[in-house]
C-alpha cells in the first residue's frame, strides 16, 4: 500500500532520530501522528482519509512542508465526496453516524486550498524537489484528490525519479521513468502534490 510506505519509512526515521534504539512502540505512536487528525487517533473518522488533508494536517502540526503553493501550483478547486458517493466500497460506511460525519468532514475540507504542481510544469520545478520528498499524484476522477503516494527518489546520475509501491501490487520499487514519464503513465493523472517531510 502506497501510504503505508510513506508513513512506515517516516515513522521509521523519526522512532531512530533521537539516538535510543528504535521500539514497535514508538513506530506506532509515529504512525499515528501522521495517519489520523491532529495526531490523535479517535475511531475511523479521524483517519485522513484524503491524502490532501494528510499534507495539510501535518503541515500545521510541522511534519511536513506543502510546497505546493511555493511550486508555482494550482488550486483544484473540486469537492471531495468520493467516499461518501462511493459509499459501498467502505463497509465502515455501512453505520450512518460514520457516515453522516465522513459527509462533515468533506465539506468542510470544501474551504481548504488544494495547490498542485500540473503535470506540464514538472519538469520546469523538478531542481527544487529533493530526494526523499514526499510525492502525492493528483488526478481528474471526480470527487478524490490523489490516487497514489510515493517518494522522489533521486539516484547517482541526478535524474528525479520515484520510489514508490506499485499501483499494482508486489515489491517496492524505484519506477524505471523520470518523475515526469511517471505521472504522464498514470491514467487521469493532472499532476503533483510535493510535501518535504519535517524533522517533528
Amino acid at each position: 500500500d502506497c501510504v503505508t510506505l510513506v508513513e512506515s519509512c517516516l515513522a521509521v526515521a523519526r522512532a531512530s532520530d533521537d539516538g535510543t534504539p528504535p521500539s514497535w512502540m514508538q513506530f506506532a505512536h509515529e504512525v499515528g501522528r501522521m495517519r489520523y487528525r491532529g495526531g490523535k487517533r479517535d475511531g475511523y473518522t479521524s483517519r485522513l482519509h484524503y491524502f490532501s488533508e494528510w499534507i495539510s494536517d501535518g503541515e500545521k502540526r510541522g511534519l511536513v512542508h506543502d510546497l505546493g503553493k511555493e511550486l508555482g501550483g494550482i488550486t483544484d478547486p473540486r469537492p471531495l465526496r468520493f467516499m461518501t458517493e462511493h459509499r459501498s466500497s467502505y463497509p465502515a460506511l455501512a453505520d450512518d453516524a460514520v457516515f453522516a460525519e465522513i459527509g462533515n468532514m468533506e465539506r468542510r475540507l470544501d474551504s481548504a486550498a488544494r495547490y498542485y504542481v500540473p503535470k506540464d510544469r514538472i519538469d520546469s520545478v523538478a531542481d527544487q524537489i529533493q530526494n526523499g520528498d514526499v510525492l502525492a499524484f493528483a488526478t481528474a476522477i471526480p470527487g478524490i484528490d490523489v490516487t497514489h503516494a510515493a517518494y522522489a527518489y533521486r539516484g547517482n546520475n541526478g535524474v528525479l525519479g520515484v520510489l514508490h509501491a506499485p499501483l499494482s501490487g508486489g515489491a517496492v520499487e524505484i519506477a524505471h521513468f523520470t518523475l515526469p514519464e511517471y505521472v504522464a503513465r498514470i491514467k487521469r493523472s493532472t499532476g503533483i502534490y510535493v510535501a518535504p517531510p519535517l524533522s517533528a
